[in-house]
């Protein structure tokens, strides 16, 4: 194994389809009109020096080192803002431009560290490797007088001199090394878009500041890494850099939290992780990242995690370590004796969006084939099954239209009840260079979220609804499309049932569903949301990208399909540019529903009671599977409570943590005989589990995950389970023990397997996926590399279908007691329910859950900034402290769910979507008060947390292998 090493070609390519031919020293080559001289010659594998470019940015034209010699031009032209003409002759090097390039070298070598060998940046060092590629061999300048360098000069102190930044957790900037190339600046705005980063002084004077010369930590940095990527000397450098040392390998894999599903190189040091460095190839990222894809991987190596199965008699017991062999034995033992004593589905197994495609898929089989039953569940139950449900409806598929790269052709973008800037970061920086471009942008969501108006993005309408008015808004969006004539007739009749949009149209034209009418109970401004209607329909390309807001709703379900209906009303389905996009919040909740793990569907959104569907899975198997549907998640709780079901293995899912009505979710574990958690540590399930079975993590084992846009990627081991066995090696030994004949020797061999028995996944293989690097699913005989757009030239059921959306008020309503609507959501640096996010660095940007609350609710109730506050809901109540903020509108409040400290799902109610049963976690009626501190059920829970994670310990036990 060696470090990946990609090519640099100093500039973007150019997307021109007419060519130019020119000749770089003697070499003839052809290349896409507007390719800089600079990328013409690394595509002619002539490398020109340079350090101010970067091919993830536009040209600079700084740094001097670049120059060419053109023939029938003068001077001496920078290649990198230089761009082709048919019959240009250049020429690299020739005395004169190694002069040049030698003197500019010399300059800045004048004022910078001698410190080569003990840099951090020793053997990774662009300044170090053009020295060399100049033939820098002496400084005529020397290294006297002024400087940016040395901290004193001529005994008094250097007013030039910074000392280095050490404030962020991940990464140091040293403004001593700063050759003040502008590539971190730019990375910044013109990658990341957070605009952060300056030039302050001029001349001389000139450094990088972030922002108005303050701390990185202080500033409105995001920690993203694309300016430590960027940076060509030491001046911004990963600190696991500075510990360990340079990495001498990588492996390419895929990241584990969102869904966007960011491709990565880890850099490794033996079986030591150096440094995750975003793919360039990846096909979802293109080489950016997040603060907890690029950094927040440190939870892998965290002194919390369990590395030997446990298990207890009773969940007030002590817990005892055993091994492998014991815990599988005690298991099933355990669901057999169940299962004798009450039932065949008295059992059940819930499947995890963190694992990879070939776990999930082992669990629901080990439950189908295994249990004898359809138990089993996600946790896509509780964030995006109305997605599978509406858009199945609609459109025939259960997942998005688009790949990521189609928001680059997009016109208009409606957001609605997603928050990408924390939720899907890299998704949102494109989105965020695409409205600097010029698209137009509409968000719909109760807070002014970032994107709202932020550093040269600003929305062109905010439609800031009421929590709970999703159906109304959209049907009056609708009702202005078709009133006014906006719909695109010819779309419709060709791709879609006509009777059926005339119904749908008829229906959304009533003048109950006018904005005028509709603001009375959403509170969107009619003339607002009329304008909004009119850009969506007439500003070319549309495309809407929804998350949780919509979803997680008593409407959820009725929230899609009226998405799916507003496309299909104005054509903007069945190409690059549009389409109805859900982002994800897991890194493969895709992948979980694509793998059968919902208890009515086998892999591939097939219903268990057809016939030939079962018998496909039944031959293969060997078994006779149930026709009839399982329990969902809130379903089996019901059933443990009222003592009917009995036991569950749970595959990395916190359902304490996650679902809603905390209390009723505890209640449903404590009426169980044996909880199996699956787990990395100790999660607050866990608290209530009678076995432990250790996890791994993504960066010790092979499989793929599924990202929001159907993007099979692969994950790649780079070091040993630190548990001894992969996540789908502990299901397969559950399995074995429970006495099935099981067989695999690898991911690659489930993949087949999965292939064999669903029809998208028909031509999948880890062949396939080395060479494209990742394909979109349906990739079968019809579509052999994969499907980035969906619906080009007809609708997967056939007909697109119109279907009539009624607003339906949610039983959820505030009133005298709890006048006030609570919505909850994620922030950047956190990752669901945080297990992972808080066994990092990244608690310096949020170590608690707040609650923001507007001004005017905080002044009625003697609410000041930081105040324990209490938030209480017919359900329960929890105490946090407070942010005043009018990012939130008056009578509404938002919180995070990301510590397990505030259980806010304490407060949240078990109202469901009508179809789905997804939790409306974004209604709870509420009263804020102030309090002292933690609730009296806080403190009773953090007593009892404690207790349940005591471990009896064993010397003599030898570690799991």
């Amino acid at each position: 194994m060696a470090l990946i090493q990609e090519i640099d070609y100093g500039t973007p390519a150019s997307e021109a389809e007419k060519t130019v031919r020119l000749v770089i020293d003697g070499n003839t080559i052809e290349v896409p009109e507007g390719t800089s001289v600079m990328r013409a010659s690394m595509e002619a594998g002539i490398q020109v020096p340079k350090l101010c470019a970067t091919d993830m940015v536009d040209a600079f034209g700084s740094c001097r080192l670049c120059l060419v010699e053109i023939e029938g031009r003068n001077g001496t032209p920078a290649s990198c803002t230089t761009p082709v003409s048919e019959g240009m002759v250049v020429h690299t090097q020739t005395g004169r431009l190694k002069d040049i390039r030698r003197g500019v070298m010399e300059l800045y070598i004048s004022d910078h560290p001698l410190d080569c060998l003990t840099c951090a940046a020793n053997g990774d060092c662009e300044l170090q490797d053009m020295a060399g590629a100049v033939g820098l061999r002496d400084v005529r300048y020397g290294y006297e007088g002024e400087n940016h360098v040395k901290a004193r000069q001529n005994g008094e102190a250097n007013p030039r001199y910074m000392p280095k930044d050490e404030s962020n957790p991940y990464f140091t900037y040293d403004p001593a090394k700063c050759i003040v190339c502008s590539r971190c600046v730019r990375a910044c705005e013109e990658v990341q878009g957070t605009f952060a980063l300056t030039i302050e002084g001029r001349g001389f004077e000139s450094r990088v500041s972030p922002g108005m010369h303050e701390s990185f930590m202080n500033s409105e940095c995001v920690s993203c890494g694309a300016c430590v990527q960027a940076c060509p000397t030491a001046t911004l450098q990963e600190k696991s850099v500075i510990e360990i040392g340079q990495p001498e390998h990588s492996v390419v894999t895929t990241c584990a939290y969102c869904g966007v599903g960011c491709s990565f190189k880890a850099e490794m040091r033996g079986e030591e992780v150096v440094r995750m460095v975003p793919w360039k190839d990846g096909k979802a990222n293109r080489g950016h990242s997040c603060v907890k894809g690029r950094f927040a991987w440190g939870y892998t190596t965290h002194q919390d995690r369990i590395l030997n199965p446990m298990v207890r008699e009773k969940i007030t017991d002590p817990w005892r370590e055993v091994s492998w062999e014991e815990a599988f034995a005690h298991v099933a033992k355990e669901f057999r004796r169940l299962q004798f004593q009450h039932g065949r589905g008295a059992i059940g197994g819930i499947t995890s969006s963190r694992c990879t495609n070939e776990e999930t898929f082992l669990v629901q089989k080990l439950v189908r084939a295994g249990f004898g039953n359809n138990n089993v569940d996600t946790c896509a139950r509780v964030c995006h099954s109305p997605t599978g449900y509406g858009l199945g409806k609609a459109f025939g598929t259960s997942a998005g239209t688009q790949d990521f790269d189609s928001v680059e052709h997009t016109d208009v973008v409606i957001l609605i009840g997603a928050n990408p800037t924390d939720g899907h970061p890299v998704f949102a920086s494109r989105l965020k260079k695409r409205l600097r471009a010029g698209a137009k942008l509409i968000v719909i969501d109760p807070r002014r979220i970032d994107l709202v108006r932020s550093a040269h993005v600003e929305a062109s309408h905010h439609l800031p609804l009421k929590p709970g008015t999703n159906v109304a808004v959209l049907t009056a969006l609708a009702h202005v499309i078709v009133t006014e004539g906006l719909f695109d007739e010819a779309f419709i009749r060709e791709r879609c049932d006509w009777s059926e949009f005339e119904d749908w149209a008829s229906f959304v034209a009533e003048p109950e569903n006018s904005p005028e009418a509709t603001e009375a109970y959403t509170g969107v401004p009619a003339e607002e949301l009329r304008g909004a209607a009119r850009l969506y329909a007439r500003g070319g390309n549309g495309a809407i990208y929804y998350g949780l807001g919509v979803t997680e709703h008593s409407q959820g379900s009725t929230t899609v399909m009226a998405i799916a209906n507003l496309a299909m009303a104005t054509g903007n389905i069945g190409r690059p540019g549009v389409g109805v996009n859900p982002l994800r919040g897991q890194n493969n909740v895709q992948g979980a529903c694509d793998m059968g793990s919902f208890p009515h569907e086998l892999p591939g959104y097939r219903h268990i009671s057809g016939d030939e569907v079962r018998d496909v899975f039944e031959k293969l198997w060997g078994v006779e599977l149930d026709p009839e549907p399982g329990l969902r998640i809130n379903n089996m709780l019901d059933a443990a409570v009222h003592g009917t079901f009995r036991g569950i293995y749970i595959q990395g899912e916190d359902i304490l943590q996650s679902d809603p009505d905390t209390k009723h979710v505890k209640a449903g574990l404590e009426a169980m005989e044996c909880v199996v958690v699956h787990d990395l540590f100790l999660n607050e399930t866990a608290n209530f589990a009678h076995v432990f079975l250790p996890g791994s993590t993504f960066l010790e084992k092979d499989g793929t995950f599924t990202n929001a846009e159907r993007r099979i990627n692969r994950v790649r081991k780079v070091m040993s389970p630190k548990n001894g066995l992969a996540d789908w090696e502990v299901t397969l030994k559950l399995a074995q023990a429970m006495g099935l004949d099981w067989d695999y020797n690898h991911p690659s061999e489930i993949m087949d397997e999965i292939a064999a028995t669903t029809p998208s996944f028909a031509n999948v293989t880890y062949q396939l996926l080395e060479e494209k690097g990742s394909v979109q699913w349906p990739c079968n005989d019809a579509n052999p590399e994969g499907t980035p757009v969906m619906h080009l030239d007809g609708f997967v059921r056939g007909k697109g279908k119109f279907i009539r959306t009624e607003y339906v008020a949610t039983d959820e309503r505030s009133g005298p007691r709890f006048p006030l609507l609570l919505t909850t959501g994620r922030i950047l640096s956190q990752y669901n329910v945080g297990a992972q996010t808080r066994r990092t660095e990244n608690v310096a940007w949020h170590a608690e859950d707040r609650l923001e609350i507007h001004p005017h609710d905080a002044e009625q109730r003697g609410v000041h900034q930081d105040d324990w506050v209490k938030l209480s809901s017919r359900s329960g109540e929890t105490a946090l402290r407070a942010t005043i903020t009018e990012r939130v509108a008056p009578g509404v409040v938002y919180t995070t769910f990301h510590h397990p400290g505030t259980q806010a799902n304490v407060i949240t109610t078990d109202y469901t979507d009508w179809a789905t049963s997804c939790p409306e976690y974004k209604v709870t009626a509420v009263q804020v008060t102030p309090s002292n501190g933690p609730t009296d059920w806080q403190q009773e829970y953090e007593a009892h947390a404690e207790k349940s994670r005591r471990i009896i310990s064993v010397d003599t036990l030898e570690p799991a292998e």
